[in-house]
């Protein structure tokens, strides 16, 4: 995987670079002092379980032949109170995070087809990082 750098620039956009030359803008929304130049940290994170799992299920269904189209994937984050976690088996205290998730698939595909690609949908690297232990350590200097 390729390295990713963050850099600030002014207020708080940042610019992201990575994969040797590309690059972008982040930034917050007006409401909350930045000046909405690019995508909010949460909306990347939110683009990325997206994007995983929109190609993880067009290579499932590119590798078996099936008629895929399109896939769209809709998704919310909140920030909720672990004790009205319905869906939560650990602690109760604190914070976390809910994301809602709503996956279609275009195409002429059959009802085995499609429960199938769900199925697959929930198999993709990110959704699989989300939803594990996540440890994050400083990087050696190189």
């Amino acid at each position: 995987m390729s390295e990713v750098i963050v850099s600030s620039l002014t207020n708080l956009q940042n610019e992201v670079r990575y994969g040797g030359d590309h690059s972008f803008i982040t930034d917050e929304p007006l409401a909350v002092g930045g000046e909405d130049a690019g995508p909010d940290p949460y909306t990347l994170l939110l683009a990325a379980l997206g994007s995983c799992i929109s190609m993880t299920t067009r290579l499932y269904a590119k590798r078996k032949g099936w008629p895929l189209e399109r896939v769209i994937v809709r998704l919310q984050i909140d920030r909720i109170h672990a004790t009205d976690c319905l869906e939560c088996a650990e602690g109760t205290e604190g914070f976390v995070h809910r994301i809602q998730r709503s996956v279609s698939f275009e195409g002429e595909l059959d009802e085995a087809q499609r429960t199938r690609l769900m199925e697959i949908s929930h198999k993709c690297p990110v959704h699989k990082t989300l939803t594990s232990k996540i440890v994050i350590t400083e990087l050696k200097e190189s």
